[in-house]
């Protein structure tokens, strides 16, 4: 079956014409279709503010959540900026970039104004059925207020204030979850943890400590929401060894370049702080090449870390859900950057998550935004996976979880 005729076909079972696009089917007829079923989600991190420079790829929201409806999507993950929102929510920020050559935010020195733009974003987003899940890099502004959290209660205060204002503007009903903290405790992301660090690593007493005070305090004042922080590069055995019943479930970031104490990156030669020129001219030179020399060895290093995580989830009783995944972190539109593998071993990553039954919300790759026009210009490309994941199921073991209840 051709991609065109596998379009038709699903259209035919989902009852309604994925092709006709979004206006053509009401949002009560969407949420319909997928009621239980794992929703496809996208991070827009802080691009959905940062990139709105005339031209730029989110300038206009209307256009860009109905090209994400249409290509299958119904959720999406934003930075809510908690901590400048508390300072100010309606101040004019200076934020500084975090890097120049890759196309999540802004390249360049920026000044945006999170209030009222957030709630006029969600209120886009509830108006097309899509779900947003809240998380946050902590940004860095010019006068770096991210230093100025000391504490698992300041942290929870911020996004309390956050809270506050979707709920004041009836918008609540539309958020998903809150994720505390991108990547804890990433040092990039959470450069005022002064604790015990081990990079990439949650399960440090002083991390632990600190994820739960801040949950409870979130809890407390928004019981009905589920509550995480994100992490990147799973460790076999660690939902195992580690009790954490204050996470409502796991935002576990998996890339394939990432697995094996990061083979694949550190074949490539990929430096992993600079985020350099000279790493673009590496992906150039040896990313597709070497993925293309042993294309087998590489697939079952990211299907057997899928499949070994799940089953470490489903011991902990925890649902997952992932929005930065499969493939490889970095990657532009580019001369010499090829998307094909790209899709390929992210349909890979697509498949082999869906059928594990674990998974309550699953995106495709970190690069399912306008400005990667490479991949998001193949429309039916995206339709294909966001369908595999629409009508995959979830195991019965997590229905009654918090989690469920969001959906």
């Amino acid at each position: 079956m051709n991609r065109k005729d596998f379009l038709k076909f699903s259209a035919i079972v989902a009852g309604a014409a994925v092709t006709v696009g979004f206006k053509n089917e009401t949002s009560l007829e969407k949420a319909s279709t997928n009621a239980g079923k794992p929703l496809a989600i996208t991070m827009w991190d802080f691009s959905w503010l940062e990139r709105r420079w005339p031209g730029g790829s989110y300038e206009d929201w209307d256009k860009v959540l109905d090209e994400l409806v249409d290509r299958g999507y119904n959720a999406v993950r934003i930075d809510a900026y908690p901590h400048l929102i508390a300072a100010d929510p309606e101040k004019e920020w200076t934020l500084i970039p975090v890097w120049d050559q890759y196309d999540w935010g802004s390249p360049g020195i920026i000044k945006v104004q999170i209030q009222p733009s957030l709630t006029q974003f969600i209120s886009k987003c509830k108006n097309r059925n899509i779900k947003v899940g809240l998380s946050t890099w902590y940004r860095e502004d010019a006068d770096n207020t991210r230093m100025l959290i000391d504490s698992p209660e300041k942290m929870a205060a911020n996004w309390l204030k956050v809270l506050d204002i979707i709920a004041n503007e009836n918008l609540l009903d539309t958020i998903l979850y809150v994720d505390m903290c991108n990547e804890w405790p990433h040092i990039l992301w959470t450069p005022f943890f002064k604790a015990e660090r081990i990079e990439h690593n949650w399960s440090t007493k002083a991390s632990m400590d600190w994820m739960q005070r801040a949950i409870e305090v979130m809890v407390s004042m928004y019981p009905e929401l589920p509550y995480t922080f994100s992490f990147d590069h799973y460790q076999e055995g660690i939902l195992k060894a580690n009790t954490i019943p204050f996470l409502d479930f796991i935002e576990q970031h998996i890339w394939m370049v990432s697995l094996n104490k990061g083979e694949f990156n550190n074949k490539v030669g990929i430096d992993w702080n600079g985020f350099s020129t000279d790493d673009i001219k590496r992906l150039v030179k040896k990313s597709e090449a070497l993925y293309r020399s042993n294309p087998v060895y590489w697939n079952d290093l990211l299907t057997s870390c899928i499949k070994q995580f799940a089953n470490d989830a489903k011991a902990a009783n925890k649902p997952l859900i992932t929005t930065e995944c499969w493939s490889i972190v970095n990657y532009k539109d580019f001369p010499m950057l090829n998307w094909n593998w790209v899709k390929d071993t992210c349909a890979l990553g697509v498949k082999t998550a869906a059928a594990t039954g674990q998974w309550v919300a699953l995106s495709t790759s970190n690069f399912c935004g306008p400005q990667f026009v490479g991949m998001w210009q193949d429309v039916e490309w995206h339709r294909m996976m966001t369908d595999i994941i629409k009508k995959s199921t979830i195991s019965e073991d997590l229905k009654t979880t918090k989690i469920m209840n969001r959906l």
